[in-house]
């Protein structure tokens, strides 16, 4: 968790997770630049669906809009892909959504036998400083969330 005053009582925080897949660095690129497939790689009972018009044509200032629920309460979020950088990085940033703050860092490196992904999400949740009671739930529901996602894209690339 890492504290930042300088938004008053907001503390942001912050989640890492990473894996390794025996492709390389284009392929799994690939995977992610099709905004489709998020809806393959998230918990069914989140009822993720992809409000924007597809096919999505992936690149800096795209914007997507996805509807959801999380904790049973439907809500709509829209993310920018605010850095486009194939096949290397992409970083996409909620406009509008249930966080005070989410900006979530992909990164793509090649390392000897496939590509190292990684994830790096920095988040405030809302209503802070009454929100980071929840803070433990919602740690763990991302934690979750990110296992499901690795799972899941090593079931659908690597079978």
């Amino acid at each position: 968790m890492k504290r930042d005053f300088t938004q008053g009582f907001a503390v942001t925080h912050r989640l890492r997770t990473s894996m390794f897949l025996s492709l390389p660095p284009q392929e799994v690129f690939n995977f992610f630049a099709h905004a489709e497939n998020l809806e393959r790689i998230t918990p069914p009972e989140l009822s993720f669906r992809m409000i924007t018009p597809t096919p999505v044509v992936m690149g800096k200032g795209t914007l997507i809009d996805y509807r959801l629920k999380l904790f049973h309460i439907p809500f709509r979020w829209q993310t920018i892909i605010s850095k486009w950088k194939p096949p290397h990085l992409f970083v996409d940033e909620q406009l509008r959504g249930p966080y005070a703050l989410w900006v979530h860092t992909h990164r793509f490196e090649e390392v000897s036998g496939g590509t190292a992904v990684s994830d790096e999400v920095h988040y405030r949740l809302p209503l802070s400083p009454l929100g980071e009671v929840v803070f433990p739930l919602v740690r763990l529901q991302l934690q979750r969330i990110f296992q499901f996602r690795q799972k899941a894209i090593e079931k659908i690339l690597l079978s």
